[in-house]
């Protein structure tokens, strides 16, 4: 099968819809994600859910169509985050999960994300193992072994409930304090759950973009330069704090009660605060995180481990250490205590646990640690390949520690940058920390220089 114009990664599939990505594309993934995953296990249950996009629904009538081709039987929680797929899998000790989302990618994008029997994404062994069934002719049931479609009506219900029975959180002490918090799900699937937690945890909220229709305004990407008008809202209401998602709801970002988007970087070391401060151990985050989460690992005298880009490759880093928790810098939180999987609502109970324990605002929280300035570049991806840009970088940065695990990571005492290729986009990311604005952008222009000439 060719995969022309579709972005194939370890555990997934996307692309523009209409173009790569069509319901027969979609039809022939999902259908082999089904024959693998039931030819794997007991179960012939695959969960099967999805976000707000537009085409969203489209693709969700291929899917199941797909899944019921090769015997599987679909267990249908409807619009939903992509962390409650997870959890449903492990709570209906199903075969799989399939969640239909493209996450943070722009309103004309679409994907399928494959989700193992264990909760996790599928692993890159696992991932082409899975793609093998697309090279041969996909074994198909006849009309008697057709699997059957169920609604899971409790998934968002089950994944809140998990989430307020961890040890972590003080459920009442939080409600006692009734906090009045902004929401900006930005028309995602975040309003399934984001405002039920919050009621349930005693927060007045004020809202903005809660109506899933998926036409996105603005970029769905919860980076700060997105998040002007959840800014706003925070000033003109008085909120302690804004949450935005996006909208698979995997990815949490801040905006302070100063009405300042802080960076999702920080949405990580401020809920491993939390957890480390009652349970002690590893933590585990991407190549391209900020500094600030070694700084918090440091403060509670644990270890932080580094791991490729990628949530799965996280998650089974996290697992092979004993991780107390992890996650990405991109807002994505990972708690093994409730699921090896980046969950936006965990993250905000984590964060309401932090103003409650430190009894004071999100600005004085942060200011109590240093300040880096992280600068985030990308391009359209060269036709040569990069070994020739990092072998260059590495003789330009002689005096860098380096990490090959994912494209190259070059670091200093005070400064890292990391160039690696997007797998989820045409693209190579450059993106640099240091001390100043400046120095982590002269760190990208120096980084991105042999690109821009293999490009020219």
């Amino acid at each position: 099968m060719s995969f022309e114009g579709l972005m194939v990664s370890v555990s997934g599939v996307r692309g523009r819809v209409g173009e790569a990505l069509t319901p027969e594309v979609a039809c022939q993934f999902a259908a082999a994600f089904g024959a693998f995953s039931i030819g794997r296990s007991s179960s012939r249950t695959i969960v099967v859910g999805r976000d707000s996009r537009v085409s969203g629904p489209m693709f969700h009538r291929a899917v199941v169509s797909a899944l019921q081709s090769v015997g599987a039987d679909v267990l249908d929680i409807g619009m939903a985050p992509t962390p409650t797929v997870q959890l449903a899998v492990e709570h209906h000790h199903a075969a799989g999960g399939l969640a239909i989302t493209a996450s943070h990618n722009p309103v004309e994008w679409n994907a399928l994300k494959f989700i193992g029997s264990s909760g996790l994404f599928l692993d890159a062994a696992e991932g082409a193992e899975m793609r093998r069934f697309l090279e041969q002719a996909i074994p198909r049931a006849t009309w008697e072994k057709l699997g059957v479609v169920h609604a899971d009506t409790e998934a968002i219900r089950q994944h809140i409930d998990a989430i307020l029975a961890l040890p972590f959180i003080d459920v009442e002490g939080i409600r006692r304090r009734g906090y009045h918090v902004a929401l900006d799900t930005c028309h995602g699937a975040g309003v399934t759950i984001f405002p039920a937690l919050l009621e349930r945890l005693g927060c007045r909220v004020s809202a903005i973009n809660l109506e899933p229709h998926g036409r996105f305004h603005r970029p769905p990407e919860p980076v700060a330069e997105n998040l002007g008008e959840l800014e706003t809202l925070v000033r003109t209401s008085g909120a302690v704090v804004g949450f935005a998602t996006d909208p698979d709801v995997d990815r949490l970002a801040l905006v302070s009660n100063e009405g300042v988007a802080i960076g999702e970087d920080y949405t990580l070391a401020l809920a491993a605060r939390v957890i480390l401060r009652q349970k002690r151990g590893p933590v585990v985050t991407n190549l391209s995180t900020s500094r600030i989460v070694a700084d918090i690992a440091a403060e509670a005298g644990c270890e932080l481990i580094l791991a490729p880009v990628g949530e799965v490759n996280v998650a089974v880093k996290m697992r092979s250490v004993g991780a107390v928790v992890g996650g990405e810098g991109n807002g994505g939180v990972i708690l093994p205590d409730l699921h090896l999987g980046r969950d936006a609502p965990l993250a905000a109970a984590l964060i309401l646990q932090l103003l409650h324990e430190s009894n004071g605002t999100l600005s004085a929280v942060i200011a109590q640690y240093p300040r880096y300035q992280i600068v985030k570049d990308k391009l359209d991806r060269p036709n040569a390949p990069l070994d020739t840009v990092y072998r260059t970088l590495r003789e330009a940065f002689a005096d860098a520690v380096v990490d090959t695990q994912d494209g190259l990571r070059l670091t200093w005492p005070d400064r890292w940058v990391h160039v690696r290729p997007s797998g989820t986009e045409p693209i190579v990311r450059v993106i640099a920390e240091a001390p100043t604005e400046e120095e982590a952008r002269e760190l990208v222009r120096r980084c991105r220089a042999p690109l821009d000439a293999l490009s020219a």
